[in-house]
């Protein structure tokens, strides 16, 4: 193995020549440095570290992560299940194309997700990202009214407060106000946007959603939503109830139903999807995130076969869409040990287990200044504060507690991978209320 690089030296770099998520070219915030990860803990190079991790200098310091690589790593890091799944499949070929060609790790993914996805969903389309997944969604929607004779159905409706992706339609049914894309108001399509749903069920914003449907039912293509949990949108929960409104207004008025799962889906919420809080069945439903135990990039779209026989009664009776690393075989053969993993065990104790420790360990959050809620769903812990966060302060605070956070907007919340052991889980709450009291 070569020498690590310097610290400085690899700082400097990072800051003049890479470009980080939704930050600056060049940076203005120096990151931390990971070296390795295993279990739920990240390995830091840090010239600085928690309080009491020794003198000064570089040091390696060990902090636990509450964010599952944004949700992802429901099962941690350097699993060896996981990582013999993926030694194993680079001996026998890490990618091939997929046009023309098959194999078996693509074939028993789908067969895996069709089995475990809500009753209906038979097919399987595999992307390259959950962003990437909710294009080809829209672009099933759209086909398939295409060629059924209707392209003036080519709009989308769902409700503020949401988060699909940063491409280009997934952007389109984000928050058009709230979210991180309003500089593209006016260039992007415009769709019909609901209010947020409510916490609790309310059958007067109910019947607005059934008003909304069949007002644009000529026009609108789908309804897409993320179910229960709205994510990067602003960590909202709502009454799994509002899907069976959205299942039923839909089927009376001609509309297809997406539900986003990206974040959702294999167990986060405490059903292996959320659609199944309210027993519905989408048209179609995206996958993502976990798909891979947040190994390697992948997500999935599915379909029911009523979307896949419309699409290919059309003068082009293919879906017009196929990437480069479609159903790459590595990630693919990861994705199912993945689940294997995941329905091999009692994760839905796991998750109950978090969730039951992120509630008492949050719960002191209550009475801290400027916090505005408190909530918590399966193994997801939300502090929200009634000001923007001091990202930065916050960090620090978690960091001091030996805690990997990532605050945003209002937010300091926390999605720990499940395999997560109690007194981790305290310290991460511990962390949250830190970053509240000092964000």
């Amino acid at each position: 193995m070569p020498e690590p690089m310097p610290l400085d030296v690899l700082l400097d770099l990072d800051r003049r020549h890479v470009w980080h998520p939704y930050g600056p070219m060049p940076g203005r915030q120096e990151p931390l440095v990971v070296e390795s990860a295993n279990g739920v803990r990240l390995r830091v190079r840090t010239a600085d570290g928690p309080s009491g991790a020794g003198g000064p200098g570089e040091r390696t310091v060990e902090l636990i992560d509450g964010m599952s690589s944004w949700w992802s790593a429901i099962h941690g890091y350097n699993h060896p299940a996981l990582n013999e799944a993926a030694r194993a499949q680079v001996e026998r070929m890490s990618h091939v194309m997929f046009g023309g060609l098959t194999h078996e790790p693509a074939v028993g993914l789908a067969k895996r997700l069709v089995d475990m996805s809500p009753e209906g969903l038979e097919h399987v389309f595999l992307a390259d990202s959950g962003s990437v997944s909710v294009e080809v969604a829209v672009k099933m929607c759209l086909q398939y009214w295409r060629s059924l004779g209707r392209p003036d159905k080519r709009r989308l409706l769902t409700w503020r407060g949401g988060y699909h992706g940063d491409t280009w339609q997934p952007m389109s049914v984000c928050d058009p106000d709230g979210g991180m894309h309003d500089l593209w108001t006016g260039v992007l399509p415009r769709q019909v946007f609901a209010q947020a749903p409510p916490c609790g069920y309310e059958e007067p914003y109910a019947d607005r959603l059934r008003e909304l449907i069949g007002r644009h039912a000529d026009e609108l293509a789908a309804v897409i939503v993320e179910p229960v949990v709205q994510g990067a949108g602003g960590m909202r929960f709502h009454s799994p109830a509002y899907l069976r409104v959205l299942r039923e207004a839909c089927d009376a008025h001609g509309v297809l139903l997406v539900l986003d799962e990206i974040a959702t889906g294999f167990g986060r919420t405490g059903t292996l999807f959320a659609a199944e809080h309210a027993g519905v069945t989408p048209d179609v439903m995206c996958v993502g995130k976990a798909l891979t135990g947040g190994y390697m990039t992948m997500a999935a779209t599915l379909c029911t076969e009523r979307v896949a026989d419309g699409i290919s009664r059309g003068d082009v009776p293919v879906l017009a869409h196929g990437p480069t690393f479609m159903a790459n075989p590595l990630a693919a053969a990861v994705a199912c040990a993945s689940i294997d993993l995941l329905l091999g065990q009692d994760w839905q104790s796991e998750v109950k287990r978090v969730e039951a420790g992120l509630r008492e360990g949050l719960s002191p959050a209550t009475a801290i200044e400027g916090v505005e809620d408190v909530r918590v769903l399966g193994a997801i812990g939300v502090v929200q504060l009634d000001h923007e966060v001091d990202m930065a302060a916050a960090t620090r605070a978690a960091v001091r507690e030996g805690v990997w956070l990532r605050p945003f907007r209002d937010l300091v919340y926390t999605m720990p991978p499940y395999v997560t052991g109690d007194d981790d889980v305290a310290r991460i709450a511990r962390a949250v209320c830190a970053a509240a009291r000092e964000g």
